[in-house]
Order: structure tokens, then sequence, then C-alpha cells
């Protein structure tokens, strides 16, 4: 059988641990022996970006720009146990983190959708996107405890020494004191990768904030979002039929627990951090979770919203093997692999994509899959396999 043939590479970094075999196993089972895949690979192994003092990281992030598809494994943040464990110069700042900040993305995460694994939020029938501004806020903040009384106040000097003051609180006592920010830029960039992702998947984009209080600070962005939405999408949005939805984020958390799903729900950052996790355990399980960081220049970075399951990676290294679920491996090869052909305009090879993803919701619907979904499942699994057989299993229907 002759190869499915592509015109451009996209940027592959390899990861950490248990998905990093089982990434390995994917590429050997189910799309070396279809595709003449082009890559240009990254080692993103903690010990490569220990090695190379991150420059690998910062290189794969330009490769990402360049190529405008990668593709990326889950890789391991380091702390003091695994600086200690893998004999690290130091620690190692987060890849993930790096990526984004190279190129000033926005991270959406969507429900990969079985018809025997139902979602705890029963009127959830279509996948529900979480998309999160991963800038600012109280990721950046600064904090301080005060043991007694006396006057908080926030100081804004221009670069012309020129202040502007506001006191806070009069504190009567002791307590807690936080400072935030978050930039115009940041915002607009933010605001253009969710419209971008809304027009490209075609579903409504709903944004909130909790502007009656906030008024200047979540103010801003919502003034950011409407400016950019008038002057930039709102024409495009309404030949694709979609809308732009805005409301305050206590509204939406009502309204979405009620709501079939199907849109793209852009949160600030700390919304977006509690309610993807809300999200994914609603929806079943983090290994059927897709995570793709946009920019707003699309570019876009496909991988697994889970981490390196490191738990069984060690059960590996005994010699076992492990019922882990590389099914968000797997669509985060088809995802780019898919935007790969939208964008060099290779049929074939969107036609793979699809039929990959089908190769595999179709396993887990015949009753065939792995032991966390096998917990899930309605009706009961017929056959709960490990990784290596679950991926044979989907490469034989393929």
């Amino acid at each position: 059988m002759a190869k499915i043939q592509m015109k451009n590479a996209i940027a592959e970094l390899d990861g950490d641990e248990m998905t990093r075999i089982l990434w390995g196993v994917i590429k050997e089972k189910l799309l070396l022996p279809f595709i003449d895949l082009q890559v240009e690979y990254f080692d993103l192994g903690l010990k490569a970006r220990d090695d190379s003092d991150d420059r690998i990281t910062y290189e794969s992030a330009q490769a990402i720009k360049r190529l405008g598809v990668g593709v990326k494994c889950a890789t391991i943040t380091s702390n003091t146990a695994r600086v200690e464990e893998y004999k690290l110069k130091g620690l190692t700042p987060s890849p993930n983190g790096i990526i984004r900040a190279e190129l000033d993305g926005t991270v959406f995460r969507k429900p990969i959708i079985v018809k025997n694994i139902q979602p705890t939020v029963s009127c959830w029938t279509k996948p529900l996107v979480l998309g999160r501004h991963a800038y600012g806020d109280v990721y950046k903040n600064c904090e301080m405890y005060v043991d007694g009384p006396g006057k908080a106040e926030l100081v804004f000097t221009g670069k012309d020494g020129k202040e502007i003051r506001k006191t806070i609180m009069e504190m009567k006592g002791p307590g807690v004191l936080q400072g935030i920010h978050n930039l115009d830029k940041s915002i607009e960039s933010f605001a253009r990768a969710c419209f971008y992702y809304g027009l490209s998947e075609k579903i409504n984009v709903w944004f909130a904030t909790k502007d009656t209080i906030s008024k200047t600070y979540d103010g801003r962005f919502k003034e950011i979002f409407q400016k950019i939405y008038d002057s930039e999408y709102k024409e495009q949005f309404e030949k694709a039929g979609i809308e732009y939805f805005y409301t305050l984020i206590d509204d939406v958390v009502a309204r979405v627990m009620k709501n079939e799903g199907g849109f793209l729900w852009a949160c600030k950052n700390y919304d977006g951090d509690v309610m993807s996790d809300m999200v994914a355990s609603a929806s079943g399980s983090l290994a059927m979770m897709t995570s793709v960081l946009v920019s707003p220049d699309g570019k876009f970075e496909y991988e697994a919203a889970h981490g390196t399951v490191q738990r069984h990676y060690y059960k590996y290294l005994k010699g076992e093997k492990t019922s882990t679920n590389p099914v968000a491996l797997i669509f985060a090869w088809t995802g780019a692999l898919a935007k790969r052909a939208e964008l060099d305009k290779t049929p074939e090879l969107a036609d793979f994509a699809v039929k990959l993803e089908k190769a595999t919701l179709d396993t887990i619907e015949s009753g065939v899959m792995t032991g966390d979904l096998a917990q899930l499942a309605s009706p009961k699994a017929t056959e709960i396999l490990d990784s290596w057989q679950f991926i044979d299993r989907i490469a034989a229907r393929l």
C-alpha cells in the first residue's frame, strides 16, 4: 500500500515517562505504516531539557511558529524530588509555560465523547470546549502578610515619575494583601485566539467575567473582547452562522449545567484553571481530553490534557504491562495531522486523521477499552486490554 504523502513537516515534541513509551508505540503501529511521516523532532524529555538549559524547548517553540503546526507528548515539570531522581542541574521551568509564552497562545481543551461513557452532566451531548487565558492574574501576583494595623495602598509610578495612589484598606489588624495585573496586549491575544478557534471549529464563543464587581479589571477584559469582536470578527462570525456571547461568570456557570455543550467557553486564568478540571472530570476522564495551544496568528500545538502517568511508568520499568489510556495521545496526533492537511490542502491526510479517530472511538464503543474507561462504561466493557493490546486493536480496525 502506498503511504500517504505530507507536503510539510510537523514539529514533534517528545516527552516523559509512560506517555513517552506510548508515543513511540502509537507512531510505530498507527502512523508509520500509513503515512510518510514528516517531522522536525525535538526531545523534550526532562534530562534533555536540563542538559540544554531549556534551549531545546525554545527551539521547539520556534519550529512550531515556523511550521505552523506542532504535536507534543506530556512532559514533566521538575520539583526537588525530580531533581534528585533524574540527577538534574537544578529545577526546570514548565515547558508548556515556555511554549505558551513564545507563541503568545491560549489553551483550548475539549472532551473526546464516546457513546458508552456518559458524562456526569447528562445534558452535555456535544463537546464543551474550555479556553483558558494563561497569563497574569493570581499566577503572577505579589502578596504579603501584615501583622498589625496600617494603611494598604495600590501605587503606580509612571515613566514620568507621576504617581497614582489608591487606598486598598485601612487595616485594623493582621491580614493578607495581594496585587495582581494583566496587560492589554495579552488580553487582545487571548481574545483573538478565542475568536480564531471559534471560527476554525464553527462553534459559538461565550466569554464571562465579573465586571459588575471588578468594574475596572474585569471590565477591561470585557471591553477588549467586544472591541476586537466588533472590529475584526463580527462579519466572519455572522457569515459562519455562529455568535459571540458575553455574560457574567456566575450566569455562565448556571447556564452550562443545563446546556447541551458544543461551544467555546472562554475563561480568565483562574476561572479556566478551575473550570477545565470540572469539565474534564464531568466528561469522564482526563485521558479523554484533547488540548490545543492556539496563537493569535494561527499557529497550533496539539497535546494530551493529562500528565506523564508516573505511577504506570514505574510499573512498566518493573516489566509490567499497564492499561494506560492512549486516546488523548492519539488525538493529539490526529489533530496535528488534520491541521497540517488543512493548511497544505492534502485531503488524503485529512481523511486518514478522521479514520484514525473513528477507529479509536469505534474500538471503545464496541466494548474494547483500557481499565480506566471500563470503570465508567455503560454497558460494561466486553474486554479490558493493556495499552499495547488496545493500540493493536485500533490498528487492526484502521
